[in-house]
Parts: C-alpha cells; sequence; structure tokens
C-alpha cells in the first residue's frame, strides 16, 4: 500500500483540484447543466488519454520528438494566459455568439484549456513519469484512476454549490479566478523558461 499511497499523493497535488476549480468554474460560466456535463466527460476523456500516452510512452515521444517539460509549461502558458485575457475582456463574446458557434466553443475548452493544460498540465505530466520510474505501472495507473474521479466529481458538484450562493457571487468568482488563471500562466512561462535557461 505505500506505493499507491506514495504515488497519489504528489499526483494529487500536481492535479490540485482545489485551485483547478475555480478556474473551471469560471471557464464554464453561462453554460446549461447538461453542456457543462458533456464538457466534463470530454476534459477527463482527453485527460485520461493524455496520461495513460505519457505514462506508457512518454520518455520515447519526448525524445523523438525533442522536446522537453519545460516546453510544455511554456506553450501551456501561453495558451493558458490568451485565454483569460479573452475572459477578461471579452467577457461577453458567449452570449453575442450563435449556438452552434457556443457548442463549438464549449467542445474546444473541454479538450483545451481544460482538459489540457488544466487538468493534466506540465507538473502532472512529470509527476506520472516520475512515479513509474520510481513505484511501476500498476500504482501509477490506480493512482492517476483515482485523481481523475476526484476531478471529474469535483467538476460536477462543485459549480452548483457555487450557484447556491448566487448569480452575481458565481460572476464575482470566474472574474478573479480568470485573473488567477493569468498569474498561473505566467508562472507556467516564467518557470518554463528558466527550466530552459
Amino acid at each position: 500500500m505505500t506505493a499507491y499511497v506514495e504515488s497519489f499523493l504528489p499526483l494529487f497535488v500536481a492535479m490540485n483540484l482545489p485551485g483547478v476549480l475555480p478556474i473551471f468554474m469560471g471557464l464554464t460560466d453561462g453554460m446549461s447543466s447538461q453542456a457543462r456535463r458533456k464538457l466534463v466527460f470530454q476534459a477527463s476523456s482527453t485527460a485520461f488519454c493524455v496520461a495513460m500516452l505519457i505514462l506508457f510512452a512518454g520518455d520515447v515521444i519526448f525524445q523523438t520528438m525533442g522536446i522537453t517539460v519545460n516546453d510544455l509549461r511554456v506553450g501551456g502558458g501561453l495558451i493558458l494566459l490568451i485565454l483569460a485575457i479573452t475572459d477578461l475582456i471579452f467577457s461577453d463574446f458567449r452570449q453575442r455568439a450563435p449556438s452552434e458557434a457556443n457548442d463549438d466553443l464549449e467542445t474546444s475548452i473541454g479538450i483545451v484549456p481544460i482538459g489540457i493544460p488544466l487538468t493534466m498540465g506540465p507538473a502532472a505530466i512529470t509527476t506520472i513519469l516520475v512515479s513509474q520510474q520510481s513505484f511501476g505501472y500498476l500504482p501509477t495507473s490506480v493512482s492517476l484512476f483515482v485523481n481523475l474521479a476526484l476531478i471529474t466529481i469535483g467538476f460536477l458538484f462543485g459549480p452548483a454549490l457555487l450557484l447556491k450562493l448566487g448569480k452575481n457571487t458565481a460572476k464575482a468568482v470566474a472574474k478573479v479566478t480568470s485573473l488567477f488563471l493569468a498569474a498561473i500562466a505566467v508562472a507556467m512561462i516564467r518557470v518554463g523558461i528558466l527550466g530552459m535557461i
């Protein structure tokens, strides 16, 4: 059991459900419950597929493509920064868009940035690689399944709890989390660049 616990805890910290949940709620502000549920399962599926790919072929992929975790940090940080700025400045673009555009938007943010890099970001990818080398495939796989299940449950029920506090509170949280998302993005870019240097 020690290997399972020691594999679970670092990944739980790296995936950071308490920190990611408010960002998810801000990104999905204004969506219907059905659309949000669809997005949650899409994000979880995306994160799971990426995690499995990294777990069983991560080293080979990184070496073949000549990329590093720092490259992922900078790339993921740029994506998050653009999204945060867009949400802060053009927060009403979803309301002005046609319904088909809304569907496309919901589909796209389920994959990027919620699936990648918020749920399965550079920290989680690095943790999976280290855990696989330290504890093996089975403990790492189990800890990954448990963490993804916790993320999915949090995404499904977290927004409903916030909405009970009121619509204005939800909007305020959405704006604040967009600001923090921009800060997180800048931090990811900074760490990536320092790592390259």
